[in-house]
């Protein structure tokens, strides 16, 4: 064996055991609980700490390259790891070129590449523009490039990356419906948020809890509703991304009991904090989109988070710098750039609050941190699983461990947080990706390497044979992947 996690207390549904996991080639290949007949080059003594599948951040904004006075993918990267994260999927539209075809994709990847301290997988784009422009096609050669999904925005994003009208948002759902592939929306009425942005600036409002009224809560519900009339139609795989409201909970919770092909995600802030305190004490430094919500809407998404409404969790990692963007001279609730960071304390979060205060269960834990979201986006059980031939990817948590959030001990170069000052119980303590510690916290930090993480590409293309039929494309003109696929199908 390459490595042994001796004394591991690893998931068995509700239950844990103790046990010995054997990763060899970067992989699991075994468990047992004798090991003096096996001879390796490590052998790590988790001393009886849970060790889980290694948990996933399905929603990150590394902002490179382009915008890399925010973050890079390497201190991205290496703040996830801090965070107990062995894998990142990162959105298409905070780089330059934002990612809408094959070549922006390679764009993309070219200047990432060497810098991951973790694996990492990408999602694609469709806008407004490719759609009026008869441009869908890209969606092929992205998904020849491994995409596990594609984004759209139902408010802008950044200027390469246009927002959807309501037509343009049914012409790509019916595209991408034929593939299989999911589609996230970011679910947020466009004029409603901007009337009554307008409204309240015209009032004088300068408050940051103004900024939650402007795009209030019925912005996403009509939003979703949209979105999961137009999956009903169409038969596509739609995913609200970052849902903010108890009134999404209830859409979702409706929508999947009459079969819709709807899924959800979370993040930490929506389930911790409130726009009325967090927005009046931090102001810009809290402001996000879709905004924080109300103390109703936290309990909602916990529920939902426990009772599978709410799939899985990710962290919508978008950090801005402080001087020119969050906090400038002349910044103001309305015009400072909307993110925060989020992946060095995501998996804390869940960990205190969810798993150790009974508000998840340990096999939910496991599913909102690492399974579902392997599964939904096509890389399980590669990643997102703790079995024979799964990728040697663990967190390592110390349940016990009592500590608080500070924002300026941060690898990410955005010191700011609105969790800042949160007591926590609980913490990952090692992140191990394919059999390497990446970071160890009795060692100091991180004691992984840039360049060692991996590009993770989605591990199958779905339903070719339809959308041959759809498209009346040769089997010449598929992309590679597609038409090996179809050929063994054949």
């Amino acid at each position: 064996m390459d490595l042994i996690l001796k004394n591991a207390m690893i998931p068995q549904g509700d239950r844990t055991v103790i046990t010995n996991i054997l990763v060899h080639e970067g992989r699991i290949t075994g468990f047992c609980n004798d090991i003096q007949t096996f001879n390796a080059d490590k052998v790590l003594d988790m001393e009886g700490k849970l060790v889980v599948p290694g948990c996933i951040d399905p929603h990150t904004h590394f902002m490179d390259p382009g915008f890399t006075h925010r973050e890079t993918f390497a201190t991205g990267s290496r703040s996830a790891a801090a965070g107990g994260l062995t894998t990142i999927i990162d959105m298409p539209c905070c780089s330059k070129p934002s990612v809408r075809d094959g070549e922006s994709f390679q764009k993309k990847i070219g200047p990432i590449r060497g810098q991951a301290y973790i694996d990492y997988c990408f999602w694609g784009g469709m806008t407004g523009e490719d759609a009026r422009n008869g441009w869908i096609d890209n969606i092929y050669p992205q998904i020849d490039e491994g995409v596990v999904a594609f984004k759209v925005y139902m408010t802008p994003s950044v200027p390469t990356f246009p927002k959807v009208s309501d037509g343009e948002m049914l012409e790509i759902f019916q595209k991408v419906a034929k593939t299989g592939m999911p589609i996230g929306v970011h679910a947020e009425n466009y004029d409603i948020c901007t009337f009554y942005t307008e409204k309240l600036k015209n009032e004088g409002r300068e408050d940051g809890p103004a900024w939650a009224e402007a795009r209030m809560a019925l912005a996403e519900k009509v939003a979703i509703e949209l979105i999961i009339s137009y999956a009903e139609a169409t038969d596509a795989r739609v995913h609200v991304v970052h849902m903010s409201t108890k009134e999404g909970v209830k859409l979702v919770r409706e929508a999947k009991k009459r079969g819709v092909k709807v899924t959800s995600e979370t993040c930490p802030h929506y389930l911790m904090l409130n726009a009325q305190d967090s927005m009046t004490e931090r102001g810009t430094f809290a402001k996000i989109a879709p905004p924080l919500r109300g103390k109703d809407d936290n309990q909602a998404h916990w529920q939902a988070l426990a009772d599978g409404t709410i799939d899985f969790v990710g962290t919508d990692h978008a950090p801005y710098e402080i001087a020119t963007e969050k906090a400038a001279a002349d910044s103001s609730i309305w015009n400072s750039f909307p993110g925060i960071p989020g992946v060095e304390t995501m998996v804390p979060i869940l960990v205190s609050e969810g798993l150790n205060k009974g508000r998840l269960s340990l096999s939910r834990f496991v599913e909102v941190t690492s399974k579902n979201a392997a599964v939904h986006y096509g890389i399980y059980p590669k990643k997102g699983a703790m079995e024979i031939g799964s990728d040697a990817d663990f967190t390592v948590i110390d349940l016990d461990h009592e500590w608080i959030i500070d924002e300026k001990q941060t690898e990410s170069m955005a010191k700011y947080n609105p969790l800042h000052g949160i007591k926590l119980k609980g913490r990952p303590v090692q992140t191990i990706v394919r059999g390497t510690v990446v970071y160890d916290y009795e060692k100091g930090g991180i004691t992984g390497t840039a360049g060692y993480g991996e590009y993770v590409k989605r591990q199958s293309i779905q339903r070719l044979e339809r959308t041959l039929k759809y498209e009346n494309y040769e089997i010449a003109n598929l992309p590679s992947a597609a038409r090996q696929q179809l050929e063994k199908s054949k």
